[in-house]
């Protein structure tokens, strides 16, 4: 395995008492988290949710992912069970120096993706190949997946995780992050209801 098992803990928080599975790529350095709630077992919610210091901590109205993320948590309180796989792979893979950097490209006129191509990267550089070695870990080989992004759908099928069904995770858009959900629905396929 290319991901070590490092340490687990309990972390109550506002929507239960979770537990806390943090691993460690020794080659990249990256720490990836498997958060989760009552027993972990096949056709749980699962939420893959990426690093987002600025939506998840410094809740930006740029994006959806702090809003996705208290929504996830949420869903899994009230099934009484699911997990979350919380990404070291900030910015969609480009890292946190790099996104800022696409903000700045973004506030003088590029979308999300032109942004990130003109630094250099695809418009999404996140690899999922190791979703399955964590949800292996914990003896999990199938899910209910909650998100909007075919990638990640086919990301986990890619690697032999079997997605039994996909629950939409939907954010009511504001002024700031309007066009970008557009974009993300024309251009990378995410399946919102009002992205036309």
């Amino acid at each position: 395995m290319s991901i070590e098992k490092k340490a687990e803990a309990k972390l109550p928080t506002h929507w239960g008492d979770f537990s806390v599975i943090a691993y460690e790529d020794p080659k990249l350095g990256e720490e990836h988290l498997l958060l989760y709630l009552g027993e972990l077992q096949n056709d749980s919610l699962l939420r893959i949710h990426s690093q987002c210091l600025t939506g998840d901590a410094l809740y930006s109205l740029k994006c959806d992912c702090g809003s996705q993320l208290a929504q996830a948590m949420q869903s899994i309180a009230k099934e009484g069970h699911g997990m979350i796989i919380y990404m070291a792979q900030e910015g969609r893979g480009i890292g946190l120096v790099n996104k800022i950097r696409a903000y700045e490209l973004q506030d003088k006129g590029l979308n999300t993706i032109e942004a990130n191509e003109a630094l250099g990267f695809a418009a999404d550089e996140r690899d999922y190949s190791y979703c399955k070695e964590i949800l292996s870990s914990v003896g999990v080989s199938s899910v209910k997946l909650m998100t909007n992004n075919p990638a990640k759908i086919k990301g986990l099928e890619d690697v032999g995780i079997e997605v039994s069904e996909r629950i939409s995770i939907e954010i009511e858009p504001n002024q700031h992050n309007e066009d970008y959900l557009k974009i993300k629905a024309k251009y990378m396929g995410h399946m919102l209801s009002d992205s036309d």
